[in-house]
């Protein structure tokens, strides 16, 4: 490893969050992590929600956040089985993730990816065999990061709260699961 990457192991802890953690912090880092988004016209939901908009996002699953020195450097939250729009291509079941964010300091260091299998297994524990997401269609650096992850297209959906196309992505979790003997 780069001696000037960060290393995610080292100080970092992941737990849920709890009453009496900051939604604005929270918020905060969302806009953080995807503004390089925003910058290149993508208007992810994230990049500008509001505390209100936090909360609300929040009530509809498992957040966890990612700590480091008593800082929020990472965070995502879980579903399962997740509710979806009449519609949606995912399949019947489904798990989802959505918020999953690392500080733009932290980019490089695997926490993404620690966050991610984190998701993984707790949407399997949470009785979901399969995760479905959606993220831009022209963010191919994402869309190739979740390819690289065994994710495959399923389809396509476009939100009210974007200005762009989404690709729908799933993932079969009891191969993804059995391959890595259960723990994220």
């Amino acid at each position: 490893m780069d001696s000037k990457q960060p290393r995610t192991q080292e100080n970092v802890r992941v737990r849920r969050f709890h009453e009496g953690d900051s939604v604005e912090e929270l918020t905060f880092l969302l806009h953080r992590a995807y503004a390089d988004h925003a910058a290149a016209g993508r208007v992810f939901f994230a990049s500008y929600q509001s505390p209100q908009d936090t909360r609300h996002r929040l009530s509809k699953g498992e957040c966890w956040v990612a700590i480091k020195n008593d800082e929020l450097v990472g965070t995502v939250t879980v579903s399962a089985p997740h509710v979806t729009p009449t519609g949606y291509p995912a399949p019947e079941g489904a798990g989802s993730f959505w918020q999953l964010a690392v500080e733009p300091s932290q980019r490089g260091s695997g926490l993404g990816h620690r966050l991610l299998a984190l998701a993984e297994s707790r949407i399997a524990a949470l009785g979901s065999s399969h995760v479905a997401i959606d993220t831009s269609a022209a963010a191919d650096d994402l869309v190739g990061w979740y390819l690289r992850r065994r994710y495959e297209p399923i389809g396509t959906w476009r939100w009210d709260v974007t200005n762009y196309e989404s690709v729908v992505l799933a993932k079969d979790l009891s191969e993804s699961l059995d391959a890595n003997c259960g723990s994220p």
